[in-house]
Parts: structure tokens; sequence; C-alpha cells
């Protein structure tokens, strides 16, 4: 990383300097060349000895082009896990996706017009109704990695997700696609744009960490309840376990109800079987 007329660091102090600005959370690039100045160890520690030697803010701009271009921060940590988990037997592997906000503007949707809808009903006698094109994720067993990944869109775009109590979030941004393994251990992570749905990525996620290590079990909530997706689990001798998706099967959600209704009625009758043995024997006593 050589600008003319600036005199830089070494690469590994540059490489320094980007984990320093991870390490402390430092949003703006602004707010990092003012640290550097009044931070007399981070700046030496940087490489540079002086205030005035701090390059400007359109320097530092290329210099992290020219870092996350070369994904780094990826191959090291792709480095990591196959030195520390090449010999080991993971359990389980949980899949997942986690908002990442940016100060971007979305990205302009540049997707085709959709094509006319059919008439709704029994096709006419000879009428031969072209069929629907493959879904990414049907389109993704029989494609190599590297297209699964170049497949996947990456610009900042806006992003919605349901949170824990079943609210609905919005942001701008990416979102971060994680295979992690017991311990919280993340082996490895796919950044695609906010509105990319889970399940589109969990075919070149389980790949990608089938190659670094080897594990038994697949853990994915009901976003993952696709049939290709269980499929790849299984040609990747795992066992995939998932949180059903009533949506995905007709008929399954109403069976859902029904089978809790019957469970709470076998619940209240129990209770009452308890509250009716106890109070037939004598006091101080309690059903076994």
């Amino acid at each position: 990383m050589n600008f003319p007329g600036v005199r830089h660091p070494s690469g590994q102090h540059w490489h320094g300097l980007f984990i320093a600005k991870a390490v402390f959370n430092i949003p703006t690039t602004s707010l990092l060349i003012e640290m550097l100045s009044a931070d007399k160890t981070l700046r030496r520690l940087c490489g540079w000895q002086r205030a005035g030697a701090v390059p400007s803010e359109s320097t530092f701009s290329r210099a992290f082009a020219e870092f996350a271009a070369s994904a780094l921060p990826s191959r090291l940590h792709e480095a990591l896990i196959q030195d520390t988990h090449a010999d080991r037997l993971v359990g389980h592997i949980s899949r997942d996706s986690t908002a990442i906000e940016a100060r971007e503007k979305p990205a302009k949707s540049g997707s085709p017009a959709p094509a006319p809808k059919p008439r709704r009903g029994r096709p006419r006698k000879g009428e031969i109704r072209p069929a629907p094109p493959p879904s990414r994720i049907e389109r993704q067993r029989g494609m190599t990695l590297a297209a699964m990944l170049a497949d996947l869109p990456r610009a900042c775009d806006v992003g919605a997700k349901r949170n824990a109590k079943g609210f609905k979030e919005t942001w701008i941004g990416y979102k971060l696609h994680i295979d992690s393994a017991d311990g919280e251990i993340p082996i490895s992570c796919v950044l695609t744009a906010a509105s990319v749905h889970d399940s589109q990525v969990a075919i070149p996620l389980a790949t990608i960490t089938a190659g670094r290590v080897t594990n038994l079990y697949d853990l994915m909530d009901s976003a993952y309840d696709v049939a290709a997706i269980k499929q790849h689990s299984r040609d990747l001798n795992h066992v995939p376990i998932l949180d059903i998706n009533p949506r995905a099967t007709p008929g399954l959600k109403q069976e859902l109800a029904d089978e809790a209704k019957r469970l709470r009625r076998v619940g209240h009758r129990m209770a009452d079987r308890f509250v009716t043995v106890n109070a037939a024997r004598p006091s101080g006593s309690m059903a076994d």
C-alpha cells in the first residue's frame, strides 16, 4: 500500500491499525485520525512517530478499500480454524444470521420487471404454461461454491427480520451469516445484502464449513426449513435439526394448533385428577 507523496508505515502496521479500528469500535475514519493525533502510544504502535505524519482521510479510505479487497481477515480466520480444528470432531454447527448496519445509501434495485401473471384457474385446452424458473436454492444444488457465492447479492440495501419477541425490525446495511461450533466459535461467515433470506445462504455456508471442520449435527431455525437444505445436510453426512415452519407444509399450522389444544386439555385433566386424589388422602400426605 504505497501512495505518492505520503510516508506510510509497513504493511504489518497497517493491519494493526485496521484491527485497532475494529477493537475500539471507531465508527468513522475522521475519528480514527483524531485518536491517532491525540494518542501518542496508539500512533507509534501504528507506525507514526509524529502527529503531522498521519495521512489524510482520503489516503486512509484508499488503504481501507485495498485492505477489504485483499480479504486478509477472512484468510486469517480460515487459517486459524484449520490450525485449531483440523483434528477435532465438532458436535453441533449452529447456523444463523445477524444484521450489520451501515452508514450508506441503499443501492437501487436492479431486478427486472416482473413477468405477467398467468390467467387464474385451469389452463385452456391445448394451452401450455411455462414452468416457473428455479429458485436460487434449487439452482445452488448444481453450482460450485464460487458460483454460489457470486450469485448472492452483496450491495447495501434494506433488510427486515422478526426479533425474538416477534416484532419486525428493519435496518440499512448488510447481513452476516454465521456457522458457529460448540462454544460459540465462528467457523465460517458470509456477508450478503440485508434483504437476502437466511435460507439462500445455507447451502454455500454449509459447504464452506464442511471444508474446514467435521461435524455431526446442523442446528437451524424455521427459516431454513427447506427440503433442499435438509438434503444437502444429509449429503454431507450430517443430521439436520430444524424448527418446523408451519407455512412450509399445507395444513401443518392447523394440525399443530389442534395438537396444542389437545395437550392443554390433557394437562387440565391431569391437574384435576391430581387435586382430586390429594383431597381424598389424609391430611399431610401427597400423591406419589
